[in-house]
C-alpha cells in the first residue's frame, strides 16, 4: 500500500516532509489538508492524528504524525534513502536528535510566534499582537545566532559539522523559509547578521533541488499576494482624506 502524506504545504514541517519523499524517490500519495478552512479538524482527518496537526503519514497500519518521528521513521523504513539524512552512526544520530529538540523550544517557536503576530494575523481575521512578535522576535534572532556560531561551528557545510545534509537541515531550513512571508527589510535584519546560515540555507536548498524550489511555490504565492494586499492598502490609505496607519 502506497504511503500517504498529509500536509499543507504553508505548513513549514509538511514541506520538509514533502520534499524529503520526493527526494529521496519515495512513492508517496499527498493528500492536501487545508489549515486555512480547518479540515484539520474534520473526523476523518482526526481518526489519523488526534492532535488535529499536520503532517501526518499512514503507511499500512501505522499512523504516525509529529514531522520529526515521520523523518526518522522514513529515513529507517524506505532502503533508497540516503544514509547521510539519518547516519546509522549512533553519535551522528544523536546529534542530530539533539538539533531537532532543540529547534521545537527555539527556531520554530520564535519562527511561528514573530511571522504571525508580525505579519500573517490579520490574514487569517486575527489582531496582531506586538508583544508576543517581539517575544517572537527576540527568540528568532537569539535562535540564528546560535546556528551561526554552535550548529555551523566547524568545516561542514551542514549541522553539527556534517558534509552532507541530514533531516535536520531539511526541517530547519524550512522553518527559515518562512522569514521570506516578512517584508524585506525585516527579513534582511534578522537574516543579514548571519553570512554562515545564509550559505547553509543555499547549500540545503542546492542539494534538495529542483523539488525545494516546488515545493515552497506556494508560499512565495502567498508573500506575493501580502505584497500586492499590502500595495494596495498603502494606495487606498495615500488616497484618503484621513491618515490611516497601516499595522
Amino acid at each position: 500500500m502506497k504511503l500517504k502524506v498529509y500536509a499543507d504545504r504553508l505548513s513549514q514541517p509538511s514541506r520538509a516532509v514533502i520534499i524529503f519523499c520526493k527526494v529521496n524517490g519515495i512513492d508517496f500519495e499527498e493528500i492536501e489538508v487545508k489549515l486555512a478552512k480547518r479540515e484539520q479538524h474534520s473526523p476523518e482527518f482526526e481518526d489519523i492524528n488526534p492532535m488535529a496537526k499536520v503532517p501526518s503519514i499512514v503507511d499500512g497500519r501505522l499512523k504516525l504524525f509529529e514531522s520529526h518521528a515521520i523523518l526518522t521513521y522514513l529515513s529507517c523504513a524506505f532502503p533508497g534513502v540516503a544514509d547521510h539524512w539519518y547516519p546509522n552512526d549512533l553519535l551522528k544520530r544523536a546529534k542530530i536528535h539533539s538539533v531537532l529538540d532543540w529547534h521545537h523550544s527555539n527556531l520554530r517557536l520564535g519562527t511561528v510566534k514573530y511571522v504571525f503576530n508580525h505579519k500573517l494575523a490579520p490574514v487569517v481575521g486575527l489582531p496582531r499582537s506586538p508583544e508576543a512578535a517581539a517575544k517572537g522576535k527576540k527568540i528568532l534572532s537569539s535562535s540564528l545566532s546560535k546556528i551561526e556560531s554552535f550548529w555551523l561551528k566547524g568545516s561542514g557545510r551542514f549541522l553539527v559539522g556534517s558534509n552532507q545534509p541530514s533531516i535536520a537541515d531539511l526541517s530547519l531550513v524550512c522553518e527559515t523559509l518562512q522569514l521570506e512571508l516578512l517584508d524585506e527589510e525585516d527579513r534582511i535584519g534578522l537574516m543579514g547578521p548571519h553570512k554562515k546560515v545564509q550559505q547553509w540555507i543555499e547549500s540545503t536548498k542546492n542539494a534538495t533541488r529542483p523539488h525545494f524550489d516546488e515545493v515552497h511555490e506556494v508560499l512565495f504565492k502567498v508573500k506575493e499576494n501580502l505584497q500586492k494586499q499590502q500595495s494596495l492598502g498603502a494606495s487606498s490609505g495615500s488616497s484618503s482624506s484621513s491618515n490611516t496607519t497601516l499595522h
